[in-house]
C-alpha cells in the first residue's frame, strides 16, 4: 500500500486535516443553525419523535420487536465474484471486504457477532464505507471500543481503509485512524503486489454533507490504472462512471432493513434510481455494489433484509474483443 506525503516533485500532497475543512466548515454551518443534518430539526424532528416510538410500540404490539433485533444481530457474508479483462495480473483472485454502515453503539452484541463472524475470515484488503454511529449528533466515544473489537478481528494483507459516512463526524477520522483504519477524504491510495497496482479512491460524504470531490480523490490516479471507489452514498454512478471507474462500492441505503413481502423496501433512501440502491448492479462499464449494511438505523430492527459482510473477488478474464 502506497500513500506518500510527497509526489513525484517532491511536493507535499494536502493533508488529512487539510481535506476534511470542507466538511467541518459544513458541519459548524449546520451547528450555527441549530441542527447537524441538511434536511433540518423538522425531518429529524419528525423520525427521532414520531417514526421511532412508533416503530416501536407497533413492533412491540405484534409481538415481533425481539425478533426484529435478534435479526440484527445475525450478519450473513456474501460473496460475490467479478470478472475483468483488464485487471492488472497480479491481483487476479484479489479479495476484498467491504463492511459498511456499522452504527455500532446501536445495538448491544453486534461488535461481539461481528468478531466471531470475522476471525474465520482472511482477505486481501477491507474497506469500510461509513456511518460508525447510531445517532447523527451528540457523543460518539462509545464507537471506538467497539470498533477496536471488530479493526482487532480483521485479516487483512494489505489493511483497511475508511470513508465517512454522513453519520459521522470529522472528528472520528483521527479516532478510526488511530484504531489502524486508513481514512480517505476525497484521496486516494496505490496497492501494490508485484509489478501491478491498482488505486483506491475515496470521497466524502455525499448524501447529506455533499463535500464530495471525485475530481479530488481521482487526482493521483492514472488514467488506465484499475479503479475501486469507496462513496458512502450510491448517487455518484454517472460520474464516476464517467472517470474510468470499475468498482463502486457504497452503503447508507440499509437496503431499506425492514423489506415487505412481495413489495421489498418502503424507503431507499437515495436520489438517484432504485436500482443503485440495493445489491449489486451495473452502470455503463462500471460494476457497482450498495451494500446493505451490517448495522441498524433508527430502530435496531431487520425483517427480510439481513445484516451483511461482503467479499468481492476480482478475476482476470481473457479479452474477446
Amino acid at each position: 500500500m502506497t500513500n506518500s506525503n510527497v509526489d513525484e516533485l517532491g511536493i507535499a500532497k494536502t493533508s488529512l486535516a487539510e481535506r476534511l475543512k470542507p466538511r467541518i466548515a459544513v458541519e459548524e454551518h449546520f451547528a450555527r443553525l441549530g441542527h447537524t443534518y441538511r434536511h433540518g430539526r423538522a425531518y429529524r424532528a419528525f423520525e427521532n419523535y414520531f417514526i421511532r416510538p412508533a416503530l416501536k410500540v407497533g413492533l412491540r404490539a405484534v409481538g415481533m420487536y425481539g425478533t426484529g433485533r435478534r435479526n440484527a444481530l445475525n450478519p450473513i457474508v456474501r460473496q460475490i465474484t467479478l470478472h475483468y479483462p483488464h485487471l492488472p495480473a497480479s491481483f487476479d483472485g484479489f479479495r476484498v471486504l467491504q463492511i459498511s454502515d456499522f452504527h455500532i453503539d446501536g445495538v448491544d452484541g453486534l461488535a461481539e457477532a461481528l468478531e466471531a463472524l470475522l476471525a474465520e475470515i482472511s482477505v486481501d484488503l477491507c474497506v469500510f464505507t461509513g456511518d460508525y454511529r447510531f445517532e447523527d449528533r451528540g457523543p460518539f466515544s462509545a464507537v471506538y471500543p467497539r470498533m477496536r473489537k471488530v479493526v482487532d478481528a480483521i485479516s487483512a494483507k494489505h489493511g483497511i481503509l475508511g470513508i465517512l459516512g454522513n453519520h459521522d463526524p470529522a472528528e472520528i477520522v483521527w479516532g478510526l485512524e488511530a484504531l489502524g483504519v486508513h481514512m480517505l477524504v476525497n484521496d486516494s491510495i496505490e496497492i501494490r503486489s508485484g509489478a501491478d497496482s491498482l488505486w483506491v479512491a475515496g470521497v466524502d460524504d455525499p448524501f447529506d454533507y455533499r463535500c464530495d470531490d471525485l475530481e479530488a480523490a481521482l487526482e493521483d490516479v492514472p488514467s488506465d490504472a484499475f479503479k475501486l471507489l469507496l462513496a458512502h452514498a450510491p448517487e455518484i454512478y454517472q460520474a464516476a462512471a464517467d472517470q474510468g471507474v470499475d468498482l463502486y462500492l457504497s452503503g447508507h441505503t440499509h437496503a431499506g432493513q425492514i423489506r415487505l413481502p412481495l413489495i421489498g423496501a418502503v424507503k431507499h433512501n437515495a436520489k438517484c434510481p432504485k436500482q443503485f440502491t440495493h445489491g449489486l448492479w451495473k452502470h455503463q462499464a462500471m460494476h457497482g455494489y450498495t451494500s446493505a449494511g451490517v448495522g441498524c438505523s433508527s430502530v435496531p430492527v431487520r425483517f427480510n433484509c439481513p445484516p451483511e459482510i461482503v467479499i468481492f473477488e476480482l478475476k482476470r478474464t481473457k479479452s474477446h474483443a
